[in-house]
């Protein structure tokens, strides 16, 4: 085979490959969102777009994401606005409505995906079957990142376990789903004026009631921020408690489904102070010599 054949073949199975959309919803996000997209620009396989959805932003998020449109011409960065309402799930909504890709990747402004991120959602859609796919995530910003990958992988796949596979929650800092699904359930997601619950969850389960097989895979991984852990601790019990709300707003009453609450409190305060001496350490200039 010629080097001519071999390069019209890997263009032809580029070809075949689905159109993958990044939507990123921002709300006040000008400490993240260039990392946030410096990421996404810089894949293995380039993204069909990679579209911000600013949300009323306040401060230069929406300015940081002009400036890297000028800086990388060359790549599909657009920028819109839904400037209706505030909140997360219009602009989500939003953005995941005016993407134009097969695959709709959505996830947060604080997210840095890693540099095959595009290329493990295309093969997480291989097999036809499914229609919406999620991955791990590491949190850049605590100490042993590699092993909290891990164990952030142990921790869902034991989810999966305990639901008895009846369940494959969607997360939403690294979450991906079939533009045709998105069609089906647009509708029906919740709209959660009084921001109660966990968006993510609640996409899982709208797809859920229709039979659309959700897919957990490993190798999709995604970075983000443990900046959770900077709230107090009544704010993140509120945080942790949507996962109930989000239950019984479905009737759904499976008590394993309550094991990420149990597991979030646990490691709230070990991982706050974790947090905090590594921040510490990070902050300390270098010394030099024997100084």
């Amino acid at each position: 085979m010629s080097a001519d054949q071999s390069s019209e073949d890997a263009l032809h199975d580029a070809a075949d490959q689905p159109r993958v959309s990044i939507v990123i919803p921002a709300y006040n996000e000008e400490s993240v969102i260039r990392q946030c997209l410096i990421a996404a620009i810089y894949q293995s396989v380039p993204a069909h777009e990679i579209i911000v959805v600013d949300n009323l932003s306040k401060d230069r998020t929406a300015d940081i994401v002009r400036q890297m449109q000028l800086e990388y011409p060359e790549s599909p960065i657009i920028l819109l606005s839904q400037d209706k309402e505030q909140g997360l799930i219009p602009t989500r909504n939003f953005g995941l409505d005016n993407a134009t890709g097969d695959i709709l990747g959505r996830i947060d402004a604080d997210s840095v995906v890693e540099p095959d991120w595009v290329e493990q959602v295309q093969r997480a859609f291989d097999d036809p079957s499914v229609q919406a796919a999620t991955g791990p995530v590491v949190y850049y910003d605590m100490p042993m990142r590699r092993f909290g990958l891990k164990a952030d992988d142990k921790m869902r796949q034991l989810m999966l376990k305990l639901a008895k596979h009846q369940y494959h929650f969607l997360f939403g800092s690294n979450m991906a789903l079939r533009s045709s699904a998105w069609q089906i359930i647009r509708s029906e997601t919740c709209r959660d004026e009084k921001d109660e619950m966990h968006e993510d969850i609640d996409l899982s389960l709208h797809l859920a009631d229709h039979e659309l097989k959700i897919n957990y895979c490993p190798q999709m991984v995604s970075g983000m921020s443990a900046r959770r852990l900077e709230d107090s601790p009544r704010d993140y019990r509120y945080y942790v408690t949507r996962f109930d709300r989000t239950y019984k707003a479905h009737n759904v009453k499976k008590m394993a489904l309550k094991a990420p609450m149990v597991v979030f409190f646990s490691v709230y305060f070990p991982a706050k102070l974790l947090r905090a001496i590594h921040t510490v350490n990070t902050a300390q200039p270098a010394r030099r010599g024997g100084q």
